[in-house]
């Protein structure tokens, strides 16, 4: 459909496409909310929320922004996701995680991650990943299609190196963990806008990106009694509320009129950098900033006190202290001779077998790990 001299690309594909490409979204946003309460949600509570807010918070927001909703008439941007994913999951889980509760003051002093090299393996698949539903997102092999897979890598690629470079002034050294956090604010900084802004705007959205949020996590957050309060376990708030925000924002200050005309229902829409009725974009942001903002610490609190009249909130102090063993019945790492003392017809590869039947002596290396020599 030729529209104002572009060229409009209709999408061909089977809605069933359509459908698993929103509920991967759907399920992204709720993992994300997942992060603030890690730790110490009761499972039996978190299977009825999961559900519920996905009907009544996450769907509403879905649809006012990108289903033909009030928001979306009138004209708010979220290109892919930056208020329907990344705000509404660090607003609704930093609610959460208030109703929850904090966990453990051992777990909070001190809480490594589990395995370094397995993170940086996630974040690879995940930054490759977010390629695929920022270019997804028009429905279309479109030039916002393609333009929004270039600003996602330069945003994030941009984002990482000045998280890292404030840790090394900062802290005095880089951190890994640093960089990942760096590369996620840069890409949930660019989803509202990644294929309606030009690449030196991308830019621009990494730099902001690896700053804004590192200040609010590293510096604001100890300055405040609600967020050191509240125990926002993997700081969900900071790296998606925080970045989807100020991407939304910058969304409305730096999206381009040509690209915007190509997949926006309104015509004529700019950001206030390209002048015209650019201002007035700006305030349609911040108002469906405070929209989604609103909606999901309303939908959210009422949602989980509902769930506290049948089910508590909070695993018991005595299933915190122990850990997945006492909520699951089993451990993420099953290492032999963590207390175990070996048993061949347990522990013995062929122990049934006649031709390995031998005597077993203690393994010398009583500094090392425990284990046993088989005499054949």
């Amino acid at each position: 459909m030729p529209t104002g001299g572009l060229q409009m690309t209709e999408p061909f594909y089977p809605m069933a496409t359509l459908v698993y490409f929103q509920f991967t979204f759907a399920a992204i946003t709720v993992i994300l909310l997942a992060g603030s309460v890690l730790g110490r949600m009761n499972i039996k509570a978190w299977m009825a929320f999961v559900p519920l807010w996905l009907i009544f918070s996450y769907t509403v927001g879905a649809f006012s922004l990108w289903g033909g909703g009030f928001l979306y008439h009138w004209g708010v941007i979220d290109y892919s996701g930056g208020f329907v994913i990344h705000l509404s999951s660090g607003i609704a889980g930093l609610t959460a995680a208030y109703w929850v509760g904090p966990r453990l003051k051992s777990d909070r002093e001190r809480f490594p991650p589990n395995n370094v090299l397995l993170m940086l393996a996630g974040a690879g698949l995940l930054w490759m990943g977010w390629s695929g539903f920022n270019g997804g997102a028009p429905y279309a092999a479109n030039i916002d299609a393609s333009i929004a897979v270039l600003n996602t890598n330069i945003s994030a690629a941009t984002s990482l190196l000045v998280w890292t470079c404030l840790d090394v002034v900062y802290f005095g050294k880089p951190s890994v963990i640093g960089a990942v956090q760096g590369m996620m604010t840069g890409l949930a900084c660019i989803t509202p806008g990644a294929g309606l802004v030009q690449s030196w705007a991308a830019i621009v959205f990494g730099i902001l990106a690896g700053s804004i949020p590192w200040v609010t996590m590293m510096i604001l957050h100890k300055k405040s009694t609600l967020l050191q309060k509240v125990d926002d376990t993997l700081a969900v708030f900071h790296t998606h509320a925080v970045a989807g925000l100020l991407g939304g924002i910058l969304t409305g200050l730096l999206a381009e009129p040509e690209l915007c005309e190509l997949i926006l229902p309104v015509q004529n829409t700019r950001g206030a950098f390209y002048g015209g009725n650019g201002g007035i974009q700006l305030l349609k942001q911040m108002a469906g900033a405070v929209f989604v903002i609103g909606w999901n610490v309303v939908i959210t609190t009422i949602i989980l006190l509902a769930i506290r009249l049948f089910i508590p909130l909070r695993m018991p102090e005595e299933q915190l202290m122990i850990g997945d063993d006492a909520v699951h019945g089993e451990e993420a790492y099953g290492l032999w001779g963590d207390g175990e003392k070996y048993d061949p017809r347990m522990h013995g590869l062929h122990s049934t077998s006649a031709l390995y039947v031998g005597d077993t002596a203690p393994s010398p290396y009583i500094n090392g790990a425990r284990g046993v020599t088989i005499n054949l």
